[in-house]
């Protein structure tokens, strides 16, 4: 059987208070995965470990059966993330940017090349590619990172709050670029907290409280008995917020 894409066990982290506490988490390869929580929940910090940037306390994560926490550097080769606010270089061009992280990655030129023009046109960054990031605007810098997220062609991408900032056109462009991820195989881990993006896209939801998952699921399953109507919105709310 594949490796899943993430495999959490038993993950801790805490500051002044736990932030992750005890978190069992699998997400199998070619999901779109949506992990909702309300604000401090421990997503961001959730995510900001299996990235290596943030080192848990206990615990055990998994990147397609790396030990993420042994070889830091073979998980990451495998990983994006793309914060909630985008990192770029200010003085640089969106080609510029795009060709300079693919050089990080060590992808040959040709390849990154081909790979920076799609991402462009599939973006509709077209307009921006020579300008400076510092004159985009905030969605347009948003699709820039997401664009320099996908150059080394990634088997995990990871987004916190990817469509913050984006307008319905732009939101509309990356929403496809996902799905497009998933259909090629790819798989997606997002944060968001606009409800009715993760009801429409993902393959599974999951729900943390205090950093712990209180519940996952399809939406259907999350619904359950007697429930078939229920928006994701008033499934949330209710889990959320009960004791």
């Amino acid at each position: 059987m594949a490796d899943p894409a993430l495999e959490i066990t038993a993950l801790h982290k805490a500051f002044d208070a736990p932030a992750v506490a005890g978190l069992d988490l699998c997400v199998a390869a070619g999901e779109l995965y949506a992990l909702l929580g309300p604000n401090g929940a421990g997503k961001t910090t959730t995510l900001r470990m299996v990235t290596g940037l943030a080192r848990p306390d206990s615990g055990q994560i998994r990147v397609f059966g790396v030990d993420a926490l042994a070889d830091p550097i073979a998980a990451k080769r495998l990983i994006a993330w793309l914060p909630d606010e985008p990192l770029l270089y200010d003085k640089l061009t969106p080609e510029e940017y795009l060709a300079f992280v693919a050089g990080l990655w060590s992808v040959p030129a040709g390849i990154a090349e081909a790979r920076a023009e799609a991402l462009i046109a599939e973006l509709g960054l077209e307009g921006q590619r020579r300008v400076r990031c510092e004159t985009l605007s905030r969605g347009q810098k948003q699709k820039v990172a997401l664009a320099g997220a996908l150059i080394h062609d990634p088997r995990l991408l990871i987004l916190d709050e990817p469509l913050t900032g984006l307008d319905a056109a732009a939101a509309r462009q990356v929403k496809d670029l996902l799905l497009a991820r998933i259909a090629a195989g790819g798989t997606v881990i997002l944060t968001t907290h606009i409800l009715d993006v993760a009801e429409r896209l993902a393959t599974r939801i999951g729900i943390i409280r205090a950093g712990r998952l209180i519940a996952e699921g399809t939406l259907g399953e999350l619904r359950g008995a007697g429930r078939q109507d229920a928006s994701l919105e008033t499934l949330f709310l209710a889990l959320a917020s009960a004791a």
